[in-house]
């Protein structure tokens, strides 16, 4: 039962990723979030240092047993190196997580949450954000960053074909 959770939480996450965007996730008139083709990946190391690395680890390896819920239901905090599942998702998601938190943006999924990542669009600016997140992808093998982009872009196709 105890990974039934995260199990549903992936689910959700990958549908969104593979652009299976409800109406609840965002309106006609907000586009996907698409990352500036100019970002600086030396400030997002810093401000990942400061902002990410206490819960994510200083180098990007998650907390212990990131995929079991503690005894408040929260999962702890998940890795962004290759070993994760931050890679399994797209820009758009991924930007929208950082900057409305977890449980803002399930409830937008139409899906209750309790997650423990917070908000951060009120700390960080949009570009502090996609440097972050660069940075994270910057350190991923060759792989991980190809099938990443690759499901960001069907994502940004879906939306353009809607």
């Amino acid at each position: 039962m105890r990974f039934l959770a995260p199990a549903l939480l992936l689910s959700v996450l990958a549908a969104a990723s593979f652009g299976i965007w409800s109406a609840t996730a965002q309106s006609d008139a907000e586009a996907i979030p698409v990352m500036p083709n100019t970002v600086d990946i030396l400030q997002g190391a810093a401000l990942y240092a400061d902002n990410c690395a206490a819960c994510h680890g200083a180098n990007l390896e998650g907390q212990p047993d990131w995929q079991i819920p503690d005894d408040d239901g929260v999962l702890p905090a998940p890795p962004h190196d290759a070993t994760g599942h931050t890679w399994h998702h797209t820009d758009g998601l991924l930007f929208n997580y950082t900057a409305l938190g977890g449980r803002e943006m399930m409830a937008r999924l139409g899906v209750e949450f309790n997650s423990g990542m917070p908000g951060m669009a009120d700390t960080l600016s949009d570009q502090e954000i996609w440097n972050i997140l660069a940075f994270i992808q910057s350190t991923w093998p060759d792989r991980q960053r190809e099938g990443q982009a690759e499901r960001t872009q069907a994502e940004l196709s879906a939306q353009g074909d809607g």
